[in-house]
């Protein structure tokens, strides 16, 4: 397969590449879409005419978003629908309540870096339940709106921290190895590619594309778990301990929205499926992992070991 390159890069925002792209008719959810990259996202789709809902745990703080949004947009139509990755019942309730086609499907929402070991009901490490199980719930979940929609996609926003870790199919939930935030974001990251590339493969008889992303570094809400020394760790302080608004090297949000809104939105990747982009453009897969945090892991695109995450998942969620 030839890598995908478009006419974007790592300056280019989400307004450039959503430009001349009529969305009118298209339905999109966002999960996460209230605030940092996901509001982003949510903005530029609305600006090009599609109904966006967001899908948020704080549905006051979402419904305050979303007034701006048709302030800004001029679509009357944003909706706002509570959902919290980390607990099944919001997820099956937003399904539920979900009727006729989707069209996008940006999964968007995570949670970094928890700094303790900290698990959900079902007894699954909680990085790993929100960021990967329940988006993959609420995907899977999701399957017949998104076959019903003519040459939908899905979006998976992972993260170079999957550099840190694959998948650790014996011990996933820390009960026998030590725990570490890093290691644990790392390998939730991993799984979402993993499973973006098994779903690629499930569902290519659908007409679904599924598409996983690095955003870059973008300051938003993600960081709210970090210490200082952690900040300084990611280069989200300079050197006086002060922390930019955009620090060196980093993304604005809207910057940062680019990719996301290319995948979800963009002719230039028109029926391509099972890929990890960066930089608005396909990332080069790297065998080991290298500093500077750039590339795809071997490990998170293999097709072997996706299959065996998909069986995995499937198994963890009861399908």
């Amino acid at each position: 397969m030839s890598r995908i390159t478009t006419p974007f890069d790592a300056r280019s925002t989400a307004a450039e590449v959503i430009a001349g792209v009529d969305l009118t008719g298209r339905r999109a959810v966002v999960t996460g879409g209230a605030s940092g990259i996901g509001l982003e996202t949510a903005r530029a789709l609305a600006s090009a005419g599609a109904q966006v809902t967001l899908a948020v745990r704080d549905t006051a703080t979402g419904e305050r978003v979303a007034a701006e949004l048709r302030a800004d947009t001029g679509r009357d139509d944003i909706r706002v629908a509570r959902l919290d990755l980390a607990d099944r019942t919001t997820i099956d309730a937003f399904v539920g309540e979900w009727t006729g086609p989707l069209d996008i499907l940006v999964n968007n929402a995570g949670v970094m870096a928890l700094p303790e070991l900290t698990t959900t009901a079902q007894g699954w490490e909680t990085q790993f339940a929100t960021n990967h199980l329940g988006h993959a719930a609420l995907t899977l979940g999701l399957h017949d709106a998104l076959a019903a929609a003519p040459a939908a996609r899905v979006v998976v926003v992972s993260s170079a921290a999957h550099l840190i870790s694959p998948v650790v199919f014996d011990d996933i939930h820390y009960t026998a190895r030590p725990y570490d935030g890093w290691s644990a974001y790392g390998q939730s990251k991993t799984a979402m590619v993993l499973f973006t590339v098994a779903l690629a493969n499930q569902w290519a008889a659908d007409g679904i594309s599924v598409n996983a992303l690095h955003p870059g570094g973008i300051v938003t809400n993600l960081q709210r778990h970090l210490d200082e020394a952690q900040l300084r760790f990611v280069g989200a302080l300079d050197e006086h301990g002060n922390r930019p608004a955009v620090p060196a090297g980093w993304k604005t949000p809207q910057q940062g929205a680019a990719t996301s809104v290319l995948l979800a939105a963009s002719p230039h990747v028109d029926g391509v499926s099972g890929r990890y982009f960066e930089d608005a453009n396909e990332a080069v897969p790297v065998p080991e992992p290298v500093s500077g945090f750039v590339g795809v892991a071997a490990y998170a695109i293999d097709p072997t070991t996706a299959d065996r995450l998909w069986k995995v998942t499937l198994q963890l969620l009861g399908h």
